[in-house]
């Protein structure tokens, strides 16, 4: 798929774009989020602006996630927070999972009586529980493409109000986690429900720390999933097939297999057999270049003394995930495929993940990293670069006032 005419943004952000009008006095073209990758969890974060009066909140970004979550426990104030009552239209868009008939507490944002109850998942952690189905005030930036433009609010927007003991694991000072992924309330259907706005967004993510710019671990039984899945046929390296077995790259009546794209692992993690395969076709590819001691959680390292840089990272052999034909395929070349584990050794940033997992294969963020991806939700499709440093440039490299 080709990428659309409307993304001529290039950061380390989030957008969502439109074509069309806003049903305000202002009428934003698109919005933006600016993201930053902790350099201790190798997690990505964003900023969001809430309550009233509003308050910066930094939360994790996690691609594939419900919706947006927020602890409520610790010093959660706002005149504009709402509860959303039981078996209002808004459990019904959030798809409620139950009730909270009674919260032995005093009435607090997050501990309300009658009120929708919707799972909060630590994608982290693999940790879930329940919360507060709620409505505030959020506010985010727009642009034109060319200049970074006003804020712009939506005030009912419906997030969930997590206990406080549901952060752990996250960086310190996060206080949630902001879900991007195909439900109704995730924050790309929200915003764009709100602004008229086709149901799109891209992200592009930045290597660099200091650029600002049912197969979830938790789930209802028989929810559909909010993850991004794609169609992995095979993988090439240096372009010759991987033998491996095929059937483990497409969902199962059970819902195990497939491929899907994740910002919540750092590195792209594979079923065993298919990890073993990539693995040993990559290091016969590499030709003379010894391999060194395994560096954990990466279990195939090589000596960095014996391979060049290019503009590209490392000369290594390329990677490629075909997916409908041959002719399509999300290329991952050295700066994407390799980890600078210690001094003089780089190893492949792939992670076994197991026998029989839930997903087959899991895209990390190192992979996704300075490659500009559109999700289009409407059609249920993807739009994406390769690596951008193909085309000397990165998403570090975003400049309101270019339209490359």
């Amino acid at each position: 798929m080709a990428i659309s005419r409307n993304l001529f943004l290039f950061c380390s952000l989030i957008f969502l774009i439109s074509p069309s009008i806003a049903q305000t006095s202002f009428r934003p073209k698109a919005l933006v989020l600016p993201v930053s990758k902790d350099p201790s969890s190798l997690l990505y974060l964003t900023q969001i602006n809430q309550r009233t009066p509003l308050v910066p909140v930094d939360v994790t970004l996690d691609l594939g996630g419900l919706y947006l979550w927020v602890d409520c426990e610790q010093g959660y104030e706002s005149s504009s927070y709402r509860p959303a009552r039981c078996n209002s239209a808004q459990c019904s868009l959030a798809n409620a999972n139950g009730c909270i008939t009674e919260c032995f507490s005093s009435p607090r944002p997050g501990c309300n009586n009658n009120t929708c109850a919707l799972l909060v998942d630590n994608t982290v952690t693999n940790i879930g529980t329940d919360g507060e189905l709620g409505q505030d005030v959020v506010s985010i930036q727009s642009t034109d493409g060319s200049n970074p433009g006003r804020s712009v609010s939506v005030s009912k927007f419906l997030f969930t109000c997590a206990p406080k003991f549901i952060l752990e694991g996250l960086p310190s000072g996060v206080k949630g986690m902001a879900g991007l992924g195909r439900t109704k309330v995730s924050l790309p259907s929200q915003f764009s429900a709100a602004f008229s706005f086709d149901r799109k967004f891209a992200i592009c993510l930045s290597s660099s720390t200091t650029a600002k710019v049912s197969t979830a671990a938790a789930f209802v039984q028989g929810d559909p999933s909010s993850d991004y899945f794609i169609g992995v046929k095979s993988i090439k390296i240096n372009g010759k097939a991987v033998p491996l077995n095929k059937t483990l790259l497409s969902i199962n009546r059970e819902g195990f297999g497939g491929t899907k794209i994740s910002t919540v692992n750092p590195y792209t993690v594979m079923e065993t057999t298919i990890y073993n395969a990539v693995v040993n076709a990559f290091a016969k590819e590499m030709g003379d270049v010894p391999r060194v001691a395994s560096v954990a959680p990466f279990g195939a390292c090589f000596n960095s003394t014996k391979i060049l840089g290019t503009r590209l990272g490392a000369n290594v052999p390329s990677i490629d995930l075909v997916l409908q034909s041959n002719n399509v395929f999300w290329r991952i070349v050295g700066a994407n495929s390799m980890v600078e584990a210690n001094s003089d050794v780089l190893c492949l940033g792939f992670v076994d993940g197991g026998v029989n997992p839930r997903t087959s294969i899991v895209i990390g963020g190192h992979q996704l990293e300075d490659n500009l991806l559109q999700f289009d939700l409407a059609t249920s499709r993807l739009g994406f670069s390769s690596s951008l440093l193909s085309r000397q440039t990165t998403c570090a490299n975003f400049d309101f006032t270019s339209k490359a």
